[in-house]
């Protein structure tokens, strides 16, 4: 029998269906409330489902995180990417045939027209990199105008290729950019973490020299980030896309969105806290100013929003950070030193361990692409780049069945009706 909540409000009694989760809370389905002239007031949407979704599901205070049922510890030790972005398009794990075939799909649609290339010359190397992305995603629904039917299953399934395939090349052309290099064209012979990290840092027509220590961490990066449910971005994604916006403008709506420093910028805002913090020996005087209520300085890079206990990105993120910390044998760079001694601070100190200031993926995402010479300016757009199957895949579910143009409401407080004065009269 269906659970139903009656909401008594005004001498009325609202009888409201309560639909049942498959994993997590249940959900007050509040739609008939529009009809009695009664909206819910939720800022922020914490307490508001805005969809209904198969991809992904997070229990914040358990520490859990699946993608289409699999825990992310599972994915990111045993899969790759492209498996990862398979799962989250189709809803299974391909076979090796599949897998294969998905594979040769992505490479063949990774390479830019030489003429859409000219975009970036629009652009000044003092430019983010964000602002370059955005505009160059938004611009490849002019390449491929042709097959922008969103209601047309095939014609989705190819700009979901082209937006995976492409994201690669299109960050590393940022990157090019921004240090005044020419761009490197992907190899098919690479993988695709390989693929990104020789387009960043490799030489035009010779042979890539990425280590593969490198590319399985920057794999799990993109892994790590895939999908993390409804967030901004993601919402920003489905929301674009509910006008019947095409994917490429859905998609530059998310990037335009993640740009923001609440949400993607959080592990620049890492980096710039060592900076901050400056020397090692200044470590335990910025930890005292962390714990000091009417201090305004924050230490970044611990806790998360969701994730009370702990976020199991990050453990996962822990043992690629170390392994090239390891490889690169930089201990004696400044930032990185104060980040391992935050790290043993975190994760020893009852202040912390109490409070559970755990460091999250941020946390080790940063010091990651700091020793993978990331510069911090293209972090956000490597958050990008691995939340792009993600968005698509949301997208791509909220277009296969019945959906509406999302129009929040709102409490109005301004004034009541007033007439107009003349300007001599004011």
């Amino acid at each position: 029998m269906k659970q139903m909540a009656t909401l008594n409000i005004d001498g009325k009694s609202i009888e409201l269906p309560v639909l049942e989760a498959a994993s997590g809370a249940n959900v007050i389905d509040v739609r008939s409330l529009s009809g009695a002239g009664i909206f819910t007031y939720d800022p922020g949407f914490l307490s508001t489902a805005s969809c209904d979704s198969k991809i992904t599901y997070i229990d914040g205070d358990a520490g859990i995180l699946m993608h289409r049922g699999y825990p992310i510890e599972q994915l990111a030790g045993q899969s790759e990417h492209l498996e990862v972005c398979y799962l989250l398009l189709h809803g299974e794990l391909p076979k090796e045939n599949q897998l294969a075939a998905f594979k040769d799909d992505i490479n063949k649609r990774m390479p830019v027209d030489d003429e859409f290339a000219k975009l970036f010359d629009g652009f000044n190397s003092s430019a983010h990199p964000m602002s370059m992305l955005c505009a160059a995603v938004a611009g490849l629904a002019a390449q491929f105008h042709d097959g922008l039917d969103i209601y047309n299953e095939d014609h989705r399934t190819e700009s979901a290729l082209q937006l995976i395939a492409k994201m690669p090349t299109l960050a590393a052309m940022t990157y090019r950019k921004i240090t005044a290099q020419p761009f490197v064209a992907p190899n098919p012979e690479l993988d695709y973490a390989e693929n990104f990290l020789n387009m960043c840092f490799g030489d035009p027509g010779q042979t890539s020299k990425i280590s593969s220590t490198m590319a399985s961490a920057m794999d799990k990066i993109f892994i790590l980030h895939a999908d993390h449910e409804q967030n901004a971005s993601t919402s920003t994604v489905r929301l674009a896309g509910s006008t019947e916006a095409n994917p490429y403008a859905a998609i530059a709506a998310g990037i335009a969105a993640l740009w923001g420093p609440s949400h993607g910028g959080a592990n620049e805002a890492v980096l710039t806290m060592l900076e901050q913090i400056g020397d090692i020996s200044d470590v335990a005087k910025y930890v005292d100013k962390a714990k000091d209520k009417g201090d305004s300085f924050k230490l970044m890079g611990f806790g998360h929003r969701v994730y009370k206990n702990f976020d199991p990105r990050a453990l996962v993120m822990q043992d690629s950070c170390h392994a090239v910390l390891a490889e690169k044998n930089i201990e004696d760079e400044p930032l990185l030193k104060i980040a391992t001694r935050l790290e043993k601070i975190a994760r020893e100190e009852p202040y912390f361990i109490e409070r559970r200031l755990y460091p999250n993926i941020d946390f080790y995402s940063g010091i990651t692409l700091k020793a993978m010479s990331i510069p911090t300016s293209m972090y956000t757009v490597v958050f990008a780049l691995g939340r792009t199957p993600g968005w698509i895949s949301h997208w791509c579910e909220m277009l296969s069945e019945p959906f509406k143009i999302g129009r929040p409401r709102q409490l109005y407080l301004g004034s009541q009706q007033r007439n107009y004065t003349e300007i001599s009269s004011r």
